[in-house]
């Protein structure tokens, strides 16, 4: 989110950023006019607002005057001017209302501004290496993909998942089950061992606020899966004995139609009286998201908070299971467990001053980069485009490793500073020691790292001719001892 004062003042700074993360000058400048004209309707609206309640508090007060001295006619009309502007008041407060929730809505909808040092490209191609750790094994025979590998062990069931699930989900079996659970136990120890991070078991069900503080809403609403409440039997017949808004034939009818999604929608179209949308109202303000990522509970853990400078860096840590529809990915990575709908990660947040955020950052890329040290695997470091890094960041770093079966690097952890910007959103404010005013906080995430990536990236680099997999040896005690997983 970002700040309409700095835009007032700064226009060219936002037009530039936009420019630069690949925006057309001419729809950059037009955006940005349009955001200052909003604003000057609604600065306008609440001058002209403070003008209209002052002069009724005036008026108000003269009519008593008036009264009092004898003044009829003026009493009068001071009592006209009031209630005229016991209408007009109204009306402009509802016009300052809405001019205040589009610039809401405009400004929710721009990314992050970069920082200078963010290579410029308009895609993954302008991404540049920055680090390469480790080198690629040579294996004596030709490397197998980890879903091959698996599905061979007869630990790794696609089938399975599909009939519970469909498509991108996977059910694993007896070693890689353990194997699974052994490497996101691996990654939580370090991490709060190690690291300093703190553990916290966070919901993986949260509010619309937290997605919105975050940046996951409105934007990428497509992207994520809701948790909805039907409207029960129960309550229907509630609705029906309470309302009086809706006749016993309606609400047979209506019950039927809670069959689907279309139906509902055509049910709100047609109106079936105002008691009934109450209901339907009520039903969807319950509604939940599942969590993309720990990020959103992790960063909003300081939402609407003030915290002391003497508190900071907090760091977090979590091992969760996370969902994402993976809107507009058909025909990607439809094999395997690179893309899957639900999947285990651990996430490290950090929630620092200004002036710690850009050291805090490399801090994070290092520990993200230490658990794979520690697993042997080979990895890059790439310092994304401004084309190329998410909406809410202003540099991202992305930890990409060697898969041998698929002979390509494939991203395992990024981990992102977003300045002020998730802050603004969550109003997420410290007190910098010896000052009055609170400032805004600095928000970092990274993953460290996603748990189903790094097993298949152990699979594929502790290959075995023979089919087998050699567990990492920082993995054997998580293992209770087991040194290789072998066919069932």
């Amino acid at each position: 989110m970002h700040d309409i004062k700095w835009i007032r003042e700064e226009p060219e700074g936002l037009i530039n950023a936009l420019v630069r993360r690949g925006t057309d000058e001419a729809e950059a400048k037009a955006l940005v006019d349009g955001l200052i004209a909003l604003d000057e309707t609604r600065r306008g609206g609440i001058g002209k607002l403070e003008e209209l309640q002052a002069r009724r508090n005036a008026a108000s007060k003269e009519i008593g005057a008036a009264k009092k001295a004898g003044e009829n006619d003026r009493a009068e009309a001071l009592m006209a001017e009031v209630g005229a502007l016991k209408t007009d008041i109204p009306a402009l407060e509802g016009q300052v209302k809405a001019a205040e929730g589009e610039l809401h809505n405009r400004l929710a909808a721009i990314p992050n501004v970069p920082l200078p040092e963010v290579p410029e490209g308009a895609d993954e191609h302008g991404n540049v290496e920055i680090a390469l750790v480790g080198q690629k094994i040579g294996f004596p025979f030709v490397a197998k993909q980890h879903f091959e590998i698996g599905e061979d062990l007869g630990q790794m069931d696609f089938e399975a998942a599909a009939k519970l699930s469909g498509a991108r989900f996977v059910v694993l079996k007896n070693k890689l089950a353990r194997l699974e659970r052994a490497i996101g136990q691996f990654f939580i120890d370090t991490h709060t061992e190690e690291h300093g991070y703190m553990e916290v078991a966070p919901p993986v069900l949260v509010n619309d606020a937290a997605m919105f503080g975050t940046a996951q809403l409105p934007k990428f609403r497509d992207d994520q899966f809701a948790a909805t409440r039907e409207i029960t039997t129960a309550e229907l017949s509630e609705f029906g004995h309470t309302s009086g808004k809706a006749s016993g034939a309606k609400l047979a009818s209506i019950e039927m139609m809670m069959l689907s999604e279309a139906e509902k929608d055509e049910l709100r179209a047609k109106a079936f009286g105002e008691g009934l949308q109450e209901l339907l109202d009520y039903k969807n303000s319950g509604n939940l998201w599942l969590i993309p990522t720990a990020e959103v509970p992790l960063t909003n853990l300081v939402a609407q908070s003030i915290l002391s400078e003497e508190e900071l860096p907090l760091r977090f840590t979590a091992l969760t299971p996370c969902f994402r529809a993976e809107a507009g990915s058909a025909g990607r990575d439809t094999r395997g467990m690179i893309r899957q709908h639900q999947f285990n990660k651990v996430e490290m947040v950090s929630i620092t001053t200004p002036e710690q955020s850009a050291d805090e950052h490399e801090r994070m890329l290092s520990c993200a980069q230490a658990v794979l040290k520690k697993l042997g695997l080979h990895f890059r470091v790439m310092t994304l485009c401004t084309g190329d890094m998410g909406f809410a960041s202003a540099k991202t770093y992305d930890i990409e490793v060697w898969l041998p079966g698929q002979g390509a690097y494939r991203e395992i952890s990024s981990c992102s500073t977003c300045t002020d910007f998730q802050a603004r959103r969550m109003n997420a404010r410290y007190r910098p020691a010896g000052a009055k005013a609170p400032r805004y906080l600095h928000t970092l995430n990274g993953s460290g790292v996603a748990v189903g990536r790094a097993m298949v990236a152990i699979l594929e680099n502790y290959q075995n001719e023979d089919g087998s997999v050699t567990v990492p040896e920082v993995l054997v005690p998580y293992m209770g001892g087991l040194t290789r997983i072998e066919k069932n």
